[in-house]
Parts: structure tokens; C-alpha cells; sequence
């Protein structure tokens, strides 16, 4: 199983990148490896000419196409997520999160942003085919803070729902064909006896 990272911020450092840190550390301590594609790194003339046949757009739709997993995190701006994380969806094909599991991320000023995560991208992630969206984790700019040395620090509240969501993610579609071979040894239909 393969988990993906997608940040969609325009920026280099920002705080929905530090989400995505966060679930990639909760992950790694659990034995998951991840792989990131940073949107903003994308050429951006291939964004922008939504040019399908750019190397760089085809082996990152190749990346979606491997991922079991796709946690998926963007700043909000104005009440929807990023543009570069619009342009960059936009070339993928309308069946690239089929089959997906889903973990749906986003930062914003205030907590009055917070619906940008089901009225703005859940539906996107839906037309694009993902079997299972997770519930979204919103954090506020007070939730993600600056720390004097300039790493990002997580808040307390938003660090256990990233917990929940990455045992979700974890139970229900990392490992679950583990969990169940470990729990009983098959038997075939042949060996089941009844009595009365």
C-alpha cells in the first residue's frame, strides 16, 4: 500500500504543508513510507496551458494513479482551496482518485473558512472518483503556529484529530488485509460441520 502527499500551497513553508508533515510523521512511526508531490514545484506553464503530455504532469498523475492513499492539503483563499491545487487537479484524469481513500487537509485564517472542505474540494475529490473521503481536518492559523526557530508546531486539538484520522487510515485501508489474515485461519466450506 502506498500513501501519497499532494501540498497545494503556493508557497514553499506554509501551514497546510505542516499538516501533511504531521501525517507523514504519524505514518513513518507506524512503519508507512509516503511519497510528496509539492503542486507549486510543477511547471508552472504546464498548469496554466493545462498541458496533459508535460513530462512533469504525466509522472505525477502516474504518482496518483500508484497511490492507494492520497491526503490531499491546501490553504484556503476567499472560501475555496488553492488554485494551483485547482490547476493541478484539473489535469488529472476524471478517474485518477478512483478506488482512493481520500484524507482531505486545510488552513485558514479564521474559522469561518472551514466549509471550503466540503462545499469546495469534497466535490472535486468525489468527480474524480475516490471511494472513501475522510472526514477533512481544518485548522486555523492559531491551530499551526510560527515557532521562533521557524518550524511550524501543531496544536494539541489538531494533532488528535491528525491521530484519529491516520489510525482511519491506518485500520481501514493500510492494513486491514493484515489484520484480518492474523485474526483466524481460513477454512474452506468443505471442513465447516454442524451440530444441533
Amino acid at each position: 500500500m502506498s500513501v501519497l502527499l499532494i501540498a497545494g500551497s503556493p508557497t514553499e513553508r506554509s501551514r497546510s504543508a505542516a499538516l501533511l508533515d504531521a501525517v507523514a510523521l504519524r505514518l513513518s512511526v507506524q512503519g508507512i513510507r509516503s511519497e510528496r508531490i509539492q503542486v507549486r514545484d510543477l511547471a508552472p506553464e504546464a498548469l496554466v496551458r493545462a498541458d496533459f503530455s508535460h513530462p512533469a504532469v504525466v509522472a505525477t498523475a502516474a504518482q496518483v494513479e500508484r497511490a492507494n492513499v492520497i491526503v490531499v492539503a491546501t490553504p484556503v483563499y476567499k472560501a475555496a482551496y488553492s488554485g494551483v491545487l485547482k490547476a493541478f487537479l484539473d489535469l488529472l484524469p476524471q478517474t485518477a482518485l478512483k478506488g482512493k481513500t481520500v484524507l482531505p487537509l486545510a488552513t485558514g485564517g479564521s474559522p469561518h473558512h472551514m466549509l471550503a472542505l466540503d462545499y469546495a474540494l469534497r466535490p472535486v475529490l468525489q468527480s474524480l472518483g475516490a471511494k472513501h473521503i475522510l472526514p477533512g481536518i481544518y485548522a486555523t492559523d492559531a491551530q499551526v503556529t510560527l515557532t521562533p526557530e521557524g518550524a511550524y508546531t501543531v496544536h494539541p486539538d489538531i494533532g488528535s484529530r491528525l491521530d484519529d484520522a491516520t489510525h482511519i487510515l491506518l485500520s481501514e485501508t493500510l492494513r486491514p488485509a493484515s489484520l484480518a489474515a492474523g485474526a483466524f485461519e481460513a477454512v474452506s466450506f468443505s471442513q465447516v460441520r454442524c451440530s444441533v
